[in-house]
């Protein structure tokens, strides 16, 4: 063994057991910053899971924020909508007030004007009965048109005395018209077809289809009075002008006089 040889034996042990108490150190060095380092992730780590809790949180109070609002504009909307429902109901409530007051007005005029109709309807009827009697099956009818029309409950008061007053109306009118007309009447016990003629309420007249035969009615006597053979023309004459056969002329009747 040489002089090297031996000097590397002599230092060989104290050599190792320094590189073992550095190798100690540096591990114990490198697993001190491991831990560190793992420290430092679980920190990240739960910084993460912190931040998104928050995230989630501040998500979570907007939301809730947002949805406030929302609520807010509904019960607005809803309090206004509630504030025009009280407006309609109470304009209804007034309506309904006013409608009551109508009918019970309604139905103090009707307790009122049904009694009227009924005295106007005797009151035509004997107006009527008393006239000249031409188109005695026409008025005759029209009055139990007005009659029926007052008895019915689904005719309204005011079409009932709409009936009566138009009776009234086509009555005046006759005052006022001339006209003719074909019909049948009983002269001396026997029923001749005729045509008649009215002159306002001032004449009635009648004349056989054949033209031999004329009279007039008697209102006094309630019965037909003949007529002269020298009337029979200006009679036909007269027929013929209220038929509008020809141009309107003077008519020569005879008419009633306070003396006869």
């Amino acid at each position: 063994m040489n002089k090297q040889t031996a000097m590397r034996r002599r230092f060989r042990a104290p050599l190792t057991g320094g590189a073992l108490l550095m190798l100690a150190a540096a591990g114990a060095a490198a697993a001190e910053v491991g831990e560190v380092v793992a420290a430092g992730e679980r920190w990240l780590v739960a910084q993460v899971e912190s931040q998104r809790r928050i995230d989630s949180l501040g998500d979570e109070r907007r939301s809730l924020a947002e949805e406030y609002r929302t609520v807010l504009r509904e019960i607005e909307g809803l309090n206004a909508y509630n504030r025009q429902l009280q407006r309609q109901i109470q304009l209804q409530d007034d309506e309904i007030g006013v409608l009551d007051a109508s009918i019970a007005q309604a139905t103090m005029v009707d307790r009122q004007i049904l009694p009227l109709m009924l005295r106007m309807a005797d009151a035509l009827e004997q107006f009527v009965a008393l006239d000249l009697p031409f188109l005695p099956e026409e008025r005759a009818q029209r009055l139990r048109f007005v009659r029926e029309a007052i008895d019915r409950v689904d005719v309204s008061v005011a079409e009932k005395f709409r009936q009566v007053l138009e009776a009234y109306q086509v009555e005046l009118e006759f005052g006022r018209t001339i006209e003719a007309y074909t019909g049948s009447t009983e002269i001396d016990g026997r029923k001749l077809e005729v045509d008649f003629l009215r002159v306002g309420r001032i004449g009635l007249y009648y004349q056989t289809l054949d033209g031999t035969r004329s009279g007039r009615w008697d209102a006094k006597a309630r019965r037909w009075a003949a007529l002269p053979a020298a009337d029979r023309n200006p009679l036909r004459d007269a027929i013929r002008v209220a038929r509008k056969l020809t141009a309107p002329d003077l008519l020569t009747l005879p008419l009633p006089t306070a003396a006869r």
